[in-house]
């Protein structure tokens, strides 16, 4: 991918573990500028939780095109092919080994990475937390991530725009991965938002959805069918969104479905309108941002920030659902549609940072 102010060009490869081990993707990026004020290459990486998912690989591209533009970084980006804590936290610590000069750490089992990022920080490792919130003890001062609350609170009132005044009925909620707080906050926003403002709607579940497709589509297709007179069901993840906009046509379904992200498929059952709409918490501008003040930090000897970067998110519903759709077509197509919204929050960082203890 070349960019104007880049003459080098980018180095990418895939690798594929033998069968006894996880899938990794490794994307190199290099530069010929100044890489640490020494005059030398930046080693740095990102671990995400699930390397095929939409989710990560925006994550994963937004970083790369990041380290791209600073140039003199060679980066790499590990994770597993299924959502699998553990496996994830063995890529982490291998990377570790490379990626000296920092690596961005995305999870969905932040208990697991406690130890590993504290022995990466206690290495010397600026780690930089994204998407997911660090915990005490992992030594992690520094989160990239959208207020996941306020998240689940967007996908509620779009439903409430769509209903009748005074609604009364159910409204069953999915979370793909129970215990990940990120989720539970999208959820637990979706609850309370229409507890305060729709008193008549009762929610059922959270229920578990799994993150895995194939299971994700059975668990919806056996809410869907034990509540056949809800009014609406909302998810708090990837394949939520798309599995529910599928069972929906092919159930020629009345209710309401929406959940989170921009999975082309979802894109697709949000312009045809199966899906009212998505929230989208911009995951290329979250991986963008959080390796782009890495690397400038490291660059220029500068401590990491303390405390949330609280990022935005974005509703995507069939007013703006092509141009959304025409920004996923490529990562450039992603840079150029994200890049006011890059330069603002990288121009004026102290606005956009609160106290790590109020992240929801």
């Amino acid at each position: 991918m070349a960019h104007p102010h880049r003459s080098n060009p980018t180095r990418r490869s895939v690798l594929v573990a033998g069968a006894a081990a996880p899938a990794v993707l490794l994307a190199a990026c290099s530069g010929n500028s100044s890489g640490n004020g020494k005059g030398g290459t930046l080693h740095m990486g990102i671990a995400v939780a699930n390397i095929t998912l939409n989710f990560a690989s925006e994550m994963v591209n937004g970083a790369q095109s990041a380290a791209e533009h600073a140039g003199g970084v060679d980066f790499k980006a590990v994770g597993p092919p299924n959502t699998d804590g553990p496996a994830e936290a063995q890529l982490f610590q291998n990377l570790t080994t490379r990626a000296k000069d920092g690596i961005v750490l995305e999870n969905l089992d932040p208990p697991i990475f406690v130890r590993p990022a504290a022995t990466a920080v206690g290495q010397g490792i600026p780690v930089v937390a994204l998407d997911t919130a660090p915990l005490d003890g992992s030594e992690v001062t520094f989160y990239v991530g959208n207020d996941n609350y306020e998240m689940g609170a967007q996908l509620a009132q779009e439903a409430l725009k769509r209903l009748p005044a005074n609604p009364i009925g159910t409204v069953v909620v999915g979370v793909p991965n129970p215990g990940t707080p990120v989720l539970d906050s999208r959820a637990k926003g979706i609850k309370e938002t229409f507890a305060a403002k729709a008193p008549g709607i009762k929610v059922l579940g959270p229920f578990q959805t799994y993150s895995d497709p194939a299971q994700n589509y059975g668990a919806w297709l056996s809410q869907v069918h034990a509540n056949p007179k809800a009014l609406a069901f909302l998810g708090a993840g990837d394949a939520d969104s798309y599995n529910l906009g599928k069972i929906k046509e092919r159930e020629k379904g009345t209710y309401l479905v929406a959940a989170a992200d921009v999975d082309v498929k979802t894109l697709e059952y949000v312009k045809s309108g199966a899906n009212f709409c998505t929230v989208d918490p911009e995951h290329f501008l979250k991986g963008y941002i959080a390796t782009a003040v890495l690397i400038d930090a490291v660059k220029n000897g500068k401590r990491l920030p303390t405390g949330w970067f609280r990022m935005p998110s974005l509703v995507v519903d069939k007013s703006n659902v092509d141009e959304v759709i025409a920004r996923q077509k490529s990562t450039d197509a992603a840079y150029h549609w994200s890049k006011k919204q890059i330069d603002e929050l990288l121009a004026n960082q102290s606005d956009h940072l609160q106290p790590l203890k109020d992240e929801r």
